[in-house]
């Protein structure tokens, strides 16, 4: 086995693509050799139930989708590494801290001697270890596979010595409990200014730019007081739905726009592909650059935005025309007044919440008279969010950022490729 010098010591090939170069005194071993396969079935009636997740082992989640079958579960003790056999389900594993039971389409696993299981927990949860575990399974679906414990116990890992075990799981523990800090401040950030521009659009659009004037009660509460001598009217008096229906044939190469391609909340399209790209042939209605576009489908999610070009949409969406300034009328379906009597209505459709048109028609918005102070309604705040999404954008670019160097820094440490010094023990 051939081996090579950099600053961090000496290297050999570990004949593993997903690891590539170890360290010099690093071995190799499959997982069998290392960890044994509990498989006893119990009852959550003996052991309580716990879910295996992104997070580790934890007390089963109120969402975890339960089953009639209580009895048939598998054990799980304290020490214990499970981990989630299916792809949709890729990086949910961990050490129990409990006693319980887990679904069976997990597999549990118990440590033999002289393993750090703290280490293999960082190696299991790595980007590159969830590519070799899956590329092991076979398919259930489409897009769907499964590894099983035959398939991955033939898994080659590396195995450092035990001190330099523990010091990697030392210091991943610590490191990325800081980098998760710092993620987590970003993310409160974010939230704070998401919310900041969602109040600043439902108070501009609901009271104005002025704040020296006579205010009279909309009789509508989630919408408040409005500005004397602005109209509270229903949605179907300013907008109308267009419907228009294209036979493929008449497809073209024309862009088409689903709800996927909106962004919650910001009234930004997203880049689209043509219905040759999609291979989605049906029900697509054209729509004209200028017209809202609005998804009818989960609705409180808020995807809406204006056309830039000439297309197709899906049923799933409404191309919308108005008489008042477009763009005022997207920012206040964007507003929470609006968004919390859509959610009146569809909340108790929980399988798939839509609002039809009859609905929508019945929604109360607010509007100035004067097509100048919509204007400036609508100059004011693209200026004030256009600076609040470059400051949002920021703080997403940031937290990618902050995660892609916290997937780097687990693969470059587990695999030895950064050198840790005796980093202490636990």
């Amino acid at each position: 086995m051939e081996s090579s010098k950099n600053n961090n010591g000496i290297y050999k090939d570990s004949g593993q693509e997903w690891i590539g170069q170890i360290p010099i005194d690093w071995k190799l071993s499959k997982i069998a050799a290392l960890y044994g396969l509990r498989n006893e079935k119990v009852s959550d009636k003996d052991y309580p139930p716990l879910s295996v997740t992104m997070k580790g082992v934890v007390p089963q989640l109120e969402s975890a989708a339960k089953t009639d079958n209580g009895d048939n579960r598998k054990l799980v003790k304290v020490g214990d590494f499970a981990i989630n056999s299916r792809s949709d389900r890729r990086g949910s594993c961990g050490i129990s801290k409990y006693d319980g039971s887990v679904s069976l389409i997990n597999t549990v696993l118990t440590p033999r001697d002289k393993i750090h299981p703290g280490y293999y927990e960082w190696l299991f949860h790595s980007v590159l270890f969830g590519d070799e575990f899956y590329k092991w399974g076979h398919g259930i679906v489409d897009d769907l596979w499964t590894t099983r414990w035959q398939e991955m116990k033939r898994i080659v890992v590396p195995v450092p010595p035990y001190n330099v075990q523990e010091s990697i799981s030392v210091y991943l523990d610590k490191k990325c409990e800081q980098i998760d800090t710092l993620i987590e401040e970003e993310e409160k950030d974010m939230a704070d200014y998401q919310q900041l521009r969602a109040s600043l659009i439902f108070e501009t659009v609901t009271k104005g730019l002025e704040k020296e004037i006579n205010y009279i009660d909309s009789g509508i509460d989630v919408i408040g007081k409005i500005p004397e001598g602005w109209s509270i009217i229903k949605f179907g008096m300013v907008a109308t739905v267009v419907t228009n229906l294209v036979p493929p044939d008449q497809y073209k190469e024309m862009p088409q726009v689903s709800s996927e391609n909106i962004e919650k909340d910001s009234g930004i399209l997203l880049p689209c592909k043509t219905v040759e790209e999609t291979g989605v042939i049906s029900n697509n209605h054209l729509f004209h650059r200028g017209q809202l576009l609005y998804s009818k489908i989960r609705p409180t999610l808020n995807k809406i935005c204006i056309a830039p070009f000439d297309g197709l949409c899906s049923a799933d969406m409404y191309p919308i025309e108005t008489e008042i300034n477009v763009k005022f009328l997207m920012y206040a379906m964007l507003s929470k007044s609006f968004v919390e009597q859509v959610a009146a209505i569809t909340s108790n459709r929980v399988k798939m919440p839509k609002i039809n048109q009859e609905e929508l028609k019945q929604i109360w918005l607010v509007v100035p008279d004067s097509r100048d102070e919509q204007k400036k309604i609508v100059d004011f705040l693209d200026k004030k969010c256009s600076d609040l999404d470059a400051i949002i954008k920021g703080k997403e670019k940031m937290i990618e950022d902050l995660g892609d160097y916290r997937r780097s820094l687990i693969m470059e440490t587990v695999t030895g490729k950064r050198k840790v010094v005796d980093y202490g023990k636990r």
